[in-house]
C-alpha cells in the first residue's frame, strides 16, 4: 500500500530537481556590411558670415529689412544713419556759446566798417588817379607823381579785398558761433540738406539677424544686422578628443536627424588643431575638439536647413560590406580573451573569438566562428559550458 504514495512522492522529487534548459536567445553568427562610426551632435553654420555696423556716430534709422530677407552686394540698402541733433548745453556752456555769438556779431560790424571805409579811400584813390593822369596830359605834374599815384590806387584796391575777405570771414565765425546754439529740437531742414549715409550689403545672400532693429543712436562699429550666404552651410561636431584623433580629413560622415527623410553625406574637412574643456550633462569635464564636417548634396536636397540648426553626425571610421559580424552583447571576457557561448547538441560550449573593428551593436569576427554557427545573445552568470539550453 505504501510504495504507491512513496514512489509518486519520489517521482515528483526527481521531477522537480532534475536540471532543465535554460531559456537565452539565440543568433546566429552572419555575413554582410559593417560600418565603424563615431558619433555626435553638431550644429550647421554659415562658413562666412558678415557683421554690417555702423561706420560713423549717429542716429540709425529703423531698420525696415526682416530675417530671411535676399539681399544684393553693393546694391540692397539695409540700414541708414543720419546725423544726430545736437546736444544740450548746460547753463554756463549756453552762456560761454552766446558770448562768442555776440563777439561775432560785433567783429563783423568792425569788419564790415572797414570795408566801407577800404572803398571810400578807393573811390578817392581812383579820382586822384584819373586827375593825375589828366594833368600828365598836359605836362604838368611829373612821370614820378604818376606812378606814386597809381601805387596808391593799386594799394587802396588790395586793401579793399582784405576788407572783404574779413567781412566774409566773420559772417562765417558768426554762422559757427549761432550754430551751438541751435537746440536739440531743431530739424535738420534748418540747417540745410544733412542726407543720410546709407549702408548695403557687402554680399549676396539673405539677412540672418537684425541686431538693432528700432531707431537709436550708434557708435562707430556697432553691429547692426548680419548676413551671408545660406547655400554655403557647414557643420561642427565638438568629439571628445581620444574620438577625434581617429578622424582624418576626407573621411565620409553621415547626416542624420537633421529633419529630412533621409541622411546626408558629408565629407570631413578640417580637424580643429586646439582643443577646449567642455562640461557635459552630468557635470564632468571633458576635452572637446571641433571637425567641422562639409555637406556633399547639392544645396536643393538641405535649402531647409539654416544657420545654427542641430544635426547629428556619424564620421565613417572603418567600414566593410561583406564580414563575419555577431551582436556586441555576445561577447565577454575571460581574462585577455574574448569569447561566446556557442549552442552544440543543445548544450553551451565555451568559444574563443578574435574580435576586429567593432561598434556599440555589433562586432567584426576575425576566427573561432563559422559562418552560421548558434551563439547566445545575452551571456550570464547561469550559463556555464555543457550547460543544456533552449531558445525562448
Amino acid at each position: 500500500f505504501w510504495a504507491i504514495p512513496v514512489g509518486a512522492v519520489a517521482a515528483g522529487l526527481v521531477f522537480a530537481f532534475w536540471p532543465r534548459p535554460i531559456e537565452v536567445d539565440l543568433v546566429t553568427v552572419t555575413r554582410g556590411p559593417l560600418v565603424v562610426t563615431v558619433a555626435q551632435e553638431g550644429q550647421t553654420r554659415i562658413r562666412d558670415t558678415f557683421v554690417v555696423s555702423a561706420p560713423v556716430h549717429g542716429r540709425a534709422l529703423r531698420i525696415e529689412i526682416e530675417e530671411g530677407d535676399a539681399v544684393v552686394a553693393n546694391e540692397t540698402v539695409v540700414a541708414e544713419i543720419e546725423p544726430m541733433a545736437p546736444e544740450f548745453l548746460d547753463v554756463r556752456s549756453e552762456a560761454a556759446a552766446r558770448a562768442d555769438a555776440d563777439a561775432a556779431r560785433a567783429a563783423l560790424k568792425l569788419a564790415q566798417a572797414e570795408l566801407t571805409q577800404a572803398q571810400a579811400e578807393l573811390d578817392f584813390a581812383k579820382t586822384e588817379l584819373e586827375r593825375v593822369r589828366e594833368l600828365w596830359t598836359n605836362e604838368t605834374v611829373s612821370l614820378r607823381v604818376v606812378q606814386e599815384t597809381e601805387r596808391t590806387f593799386r594799394i587802396r584796391t588790395a586793401a579793399l579785398a582784405t576788407a572783404a575777405a574779413a567781412v566774409e570771414m566773420r559772417e562765417n565765425l558768426l554762422r559757427a558761433a549761432e550754430v551751438r546754439l541751435v537746440p536739440p529740437g531743431e530739424t535738420s531742414q534748418g540747417l540745410g540738406s544733412c542726407p543720410c549715409i546709407p549702408i548695403r550689403s557687402p554680399i549676396d545672400g539673405q539677412v540672418l539677424r537684425v541686431l538693432h532693429e528700432s531707431e537709436g543712436v550708434v557708435a562707430p562699429g556697432q553691429p547692426l544686422l548680419e548676413v551671408g550666404n545660406p547655400e554655403d552651410l557647414e557643420i561642427v561636431a565638438d568629439f571628445r578628443s581620444s574620438d577625434a584623433v581617429r578622424i582624418e580629413p576626407g573621411q565620409r560622415a553621415i547626416i542624420d536627424n537633421w529633419g529630412g527623410d533621409r541622411a546626408l553625406a558629408g565629407t570631413v574637412r578640417r580637424i580643429d588643431p586646439f582643443g577646449y574643456t567642455k562640461v557635459s550633462a552630468l557635470g564632468i569635464e571633458e576635452q572637446r575638439v571641433s571637425v567641422v564636417i562639409d555637406i556633399s548634396d547639392p544645396p536643393a536636397v538641405w535649402i531647409r536647413l539654416g544657420h545654427g540648426f542641430e544635426v547629428e553626425v556619424d564620421v565613417v571610421l572603418w567600414e566593410a560590406s561583406n564580414v563575419a559580424k555577431v551582436p556586441a552583447t555576445a561577447l565577454f571576457r575571460n581574462g585577455d580573451e574574448w569569447q561566446v557561448f556557442q549552442v552544440v547538441d543543445g548544450r553551451a560550449r565555451t568559444v574563443t573569438v578574435e574580435v576586429g573593428e567593432r561598434t556599440d551593436r555589433q562586432a567584426r569576427i576575425l576566427s573561432g566562428l563559422d559562418d552560421g554557427a548558434v551563439i547566445v545573445r545575452f551571456p550570464d552568470d547561469r550559463i556555464e559550458d555543457g550547460v543544456s539550453l533552449q531558445q525562448r
